[in-house]
Formats: structure tokens, C-alpha cells, sequence
């Protein structure tokens, strides 16, 4: 796998030269000048505490709470400033979690204080678990700004929430909450590749979220983080490709948009996504930041996290300061997720040629049936976007897996090299 990830990584970046983040960082962003610039907020709290999720979470506790929307206030505030005397446009707003609604009273606090700096032109979006879908909650997120809602169902099958840690749930009431209550969009989030699961099982899941008030769902592949635990066996490789294409093609039979990787929506309208950001802002304990020269991300601890705040510092853990070849790369596995990769959009960025860059890559890619030409831009086949996926969990797995652990164990780590 280590393999896999460095032979592509160094022939992609035409460089051995590893990804080496450090305890050095800057405590004052440069943004002001960054185009297509979104915003992140990390709530880490939840009710309880899912084996199979990967994130940065912890058991809600009241006083905790309290004290980290303070510090996040504080952060916001030290990295706002730089904006100057004219508000910084950007294109969206998201909280992740954790469960973010569990403290849907400080969302709009927290709101208010991102508009003295921030002027979001694309919505605001927010995490749910099923619990909190209730007409008095969606109500306060709504009189809050917020716009569009993912909500992590995982599934509607009593088997599969057994399985995931998850217990039984009367969905009846989120489904009345959802039907008085209106946002442009309403995602709901699927788990595939589960034991047994097969088309049949994952059907009845999108009909049941199209039917009750999603014109947005996320199917995403079981992914088996190191540090998480499960007590099932994993479906092979091969089911979940096949699982894949039937799930592809169901929904182009319905006639859903497929608007990325996993995702796809009703009529094509809705849209939802954490990831597709050129470049990114990131508040709270584990939140990572993406801008055109660095990606940092900050302590995971929470205490950590409060007191760098408090002294005005910010509260970053590790920070890669990118060379030109790492950001095309980071660039475009992150753009292809979209399904789409366009040449012009890669100039505005780059100030360079895609094809001058890659068009080896690119040809060999069409050739193989991963990408094809259309409308000047390449666009994934279904076949491209089943080895995405199997490039992803190595790159999750060498990557991501790495990291998150490292930080789960070290507040302020020295350094991490990944080659």
C-alpha cells in the first residue's frame, strides 16, 4: 500500500521529496486575496461515540461545550482580522462534527461572529444526526442562516444500524420535521459495503430518503481507519466494485445527477459537499486548513486547543508548506472527486497548462477508460470513479489514517514525514 501511494505520489510531483509537515506555523493567514475561499467550523461533540467514525469527537458535556464555542469565538476572531476593514468574500460555509446540531443554539453565536469578518455568497450547511431532525431544532439552525443540512442516516435498515454501534430510531419523526421545515437542500448520508448489503438493500435506502424529503443523498464506502473499531469482515474489493455500478446505474435510471464520486441528487438541483473547496478556512480543534501555499491542521486536544486560543495564538498542530507540483497534485485529486476536471478553471489557478503539466497522465487515463473528453473538460467514467474510490482508501489509509492517529495521540506533535 506505502508503496502504491509513494511510486505515484513521486511520479505525479516528478519529486521523491515527501509530504513533511512540521510544528511551525504562521500565526497570521494571508487570504485576503484567495479566490473561491470557503469556511469550516468543527463542533467535536456527540451524544455518544460511534466505533466506526474516524473523526475528531468527543461525549458532550455542557461546561466542555461552553468553554470550546468560546475559544472557536476567539478563533475566529485572530484569523477574521486579517480581512481588514472590508468583509472577505466567500463561497460557502460548513460545520462538521461530531454532532454540530447538538449545540444549535450557539450556531447562530457563532454565525454572527463569522459575518463581522466573512460574507458567504453560496449558504451555509450543517451536519445532522437523525435525533436532532426535529421541527423545533431545524427551526433554531434555520432562523440561524443556515441553508442546506446533511444528515447522517448511514442507513434505514435496523441489520446495518445494529451493526454500525447505531440503535433503533422511529424515522417518522424526522421525516415530519422535514416536510414543515424547508432548506434548499437536504442531503442524507449512506454507509456501502457492508457485510451482505446488497443492490436490493441500498435501493430501498434511496427510495426511502427521495420519498421523505432528501433531494440529496451520499452513498460512501465503508473506509476501516486503523485507530476505529468494527466487529464484522469488510466486503471484498471486488463486491464493492460491482456494488458500485449497480448503485451508479440505478440512479442514472431514475434519472438522478450524479453531482460527484458519491454523491447524487433529485432533478439535479441540490447540491452538497465538504470537500469540493479550492481553498478553505478551518475553525476548531482538528479543522484543517487549505490555501494556495499551505495545508495546516489544528490540535486535536481540547485543552490544547483553549489554550493557544487564550493567548492569542492559533492553535495549528502540523503545517505542510507545499511545493508547486504537491498543490497541482493536492488540486486535482480533490477537484476530481467532482467528476470533473477543467483545463481553464486548472489555468486561472496555476497560471499554467493542464495538459502542458499532465497530458500524459490525461491521455493514458482515456485510454484505459477512466476519463473521457467532453465539452473541453475531462469527465469521469464510472469505471474512473470505482478506481478513485480504490485509490482514495490507500491514500486515507497511507495519508489521512496517519495523521489523525498521530494527533488523536500528541496534542502538538514534532514533525510528520510521509513518504
Amino acid at each position: 500500500m506505502s508503496v502504491l501511494t509513494t511510486v505515484t505520489r513521486a511520479w505525479l510531483t516528478r519529486s521523491f521529496k515527501p509530504f513533511h509537515f512540521t510544528n511551525t506555523y504562521d500565526n497570521t493567514l494571508d487570504y485576503r486575496e484567495t479566490k473561491k475561499l470557503g469556511l469550516y467550523v468543527h463542533i467535536p461533540f456527540c451524544r455518544s461515540l460511534c466505533d466506526f467514525c474516524p473523526y475528531c469527537k468527543f461525549l458532550y458535556d455542557e461546561n466542555l461545550a461552553k468553554s470550546y464555542i468560546e475559544a472557536l469565538l476567539k478563533e475566529i476572531e485572530l484569523v477574521g482580522k486579517t480581512a481588514g476593514a472590508e468583509k472577505k468574500k466567500v463561497t460557502s460555509l460548513y460545520f462538521g462534527g461530531g454532532t454540530p446540531a447538538l449545540l444549535a443554539p450557539e450556531i447562530k453565536r457563532i454565525m454572527e461572529q463569522l459575518n463581522r469578518y466573512f460574507s458567504i455568497t453560496e449558504g451555509v450547511g450543517i451536519e445532522l444526526h437523525p435525533y436532532d431532525v426535529t421541527e423545533e431544532k431545524l427551526s433554531v439552525l434555520k432562523d440561524a442562516g443556515v441553508t442546506k443540512i446533511s444528515i447522517g442516516v448511514q442507513s434505514f435498515q435496523a441489520e446495518y444500524l445494529q451493526l454500525l454501534g447505531r440503535g433503533n430510531f422511529d424515522y417518522s419523526i424526522m421525516f415530519r420535521a422535514l416536510a414543515n421545515v424547508y432548506f434548499e437542500t437536504v442531503s442524507m448520508d449512506f454507509i456501502f459495503g457492508l457485510p451482505n448489503q446488497t443492490i436490493e438493500v441500498v435501493k430501498k435506502d434511496i427510495k426511502t430518503a427521495f420519498a421523505n424529503g432528501a433531494n440529496h443523498i451520499a452513498i460512501y464506502p465503508f473506509i476501516d481507519f486503523t485507530f476505529t473499531g468494527r466487529n464484522f469482515n469488510k466486503m471484498t474489493n471486488k463486491e464493492k466494485k460491482k456494488l458500485l455500478y449497480e448503485i451508479v446505474d440505478y440512479c442514472n435510471g431514475k434519472g438522478y445527477l450524479r453531482n460527484s464520486v458519491w454523491t447524487f441528487s433529485k432533478q439535479g438541483r441540490a447540491k452538497y459537499s465538504s470537500m469540493t473547496r479550492e481553498n478553505y478556512l478551518g475553525f476548531g480543534c482538528s479543522a484543517t486548513t487549505l490555501l494556495e501555499d499551505q495545508f495546516k491542521i489544528n490540535t486535536f486536544d481540547l485543552q490544547t486547543y483553549r489554550q493557544r486560543v487564550n493567548y492569542g495564538n492559533l492553535p495549528t498542530a502540523l503545517t505542510l508548506h507545499f511545493t508547486r507540483r504537491q498543490r497541482m497534485i493536492y488540486y486535482l485529486f480533490w477537484t476530481a472527486y467532482s467528476l470533473r476536471i477543467d483545463p481553464q478553471e486548472f489555468r486561472l489557478y496555476f497560471g499554467e497548462s493542464l495538459e502542458q503539466n499532465y497530458g500524459f497522465e490525461l491521455w493514458l487515463a482515456r485510454v484505459l477508460g477512466f476519463l473521457r473528453k467532453e465539452n473541453n473538460q475531462y469527465v469521469m467514467t464510472t469505471k474512473g470513479s470505482y478506481y478513485y474510490y480504490y485509490y482514495e482508501n490507500f491514500y486515507t489509509l497511507s495519508y489521512i489514517d496517519r495523521m489523525w492517529h498521530l494527533l488523536k495521540k500528541e496534542a502538538l506533535p514534532a514533525e510528520l514525514i510521509i513518504r
